[in-house]
């Protein structure tokens, strides 16, 4: 995707996506939090609803790392209900799935809500993101609840950037400019090879000084 697309598509994701609203929806459990208007991908089906929902890939468009699902759930029924799984099309298997807290299935509880997504939230990640998500794409997604079954829906693609940064995959590479190999300056290595090329003192004896001693003696 060239960069004027992606732009494109970054923007118009933004003019619909909140991120205040995405928050204020795993506030609380009362009636003024459930009536919240989504503004993004949602959908409900049973005591299941789903808002704001979106996938956040790497923010590097050539890399294939783990891309995050972003949602808020919400369970309008008298009885808690499991988060089984979440598979997004294009994308091999399912998502992994963590609770907030420990290592135990994710439960959206009897008049409750859980939020996916972003700092001390539970979380939904792939493994990487396949070349069949793409940035600016509407993606299908369906979650799969334990007493609701599956819930479907389609769900903008957008790279994990800007309003995006903070509910993104936490496992982004670092650029290979970066790493120990390559800390050194391009004019420190040639110096250095320059240096051991001539011939130059170092903290040894060169063998020439030693056999002069030797000579010498």
């Amino acid at each position: 995707m060239s960069s004027s697309l992606r732009r494109g598509a970054l923007a118009a994701s933004a003019l619909v996506f909140s991120i205040a609203t995405l928050a204020a929806c795993g506030a609380g459990n009362d009636a003024q939090t459930l009536q919240i208007k989504p503004d993004n991908a949602a959908t409900s089906v049973g005591d299941i609803k789903l808002q704001n929902v979106v996938i956040i890939t790497q923010p590097d468009p050539e890399a294939t790392g783990p891309a995050a699902i972003s949602a808020t759930v919400f369970n309008s029924g008298s009885k808690a209900q499991t988060l089984e799984s979440i598979a997004v099309d294009g994308a091999d298997g399912t998502a992994e799935i963590k609770p907030a807290e420990g290592d135990g299935k994710l439960t959206v509880p009897a008049g409750g809500s859980v939020v996916i997504g972003g700092e001390n939230n539970a979380t939904a990640s792939l493994s990487s993101t396949p070349e069949a998500i793409q940035d600016g794409n509407a993606q299908k997604v369906t979650f799969t609840f334990s007493e609701t079954g599956e819930v479907s829906l389609r769900a903008f693609v957008v790279p994990a950037e800007h309003y995006f940064a903070e509910w993104g995959p936490s496992d982004i590479p670092s650029a290979p400019a970066e790493s120990a190999s390559e800390s050194a300056s391009p004019s420190e290595s040639a110096s250095a090879t320059a240096g051991a090329e001539s011939g130059s003192p170092t903290d040894t004896a060169s063998p020439s000084a030693s056999q002069s001693e030797t000579a010498a003696g």
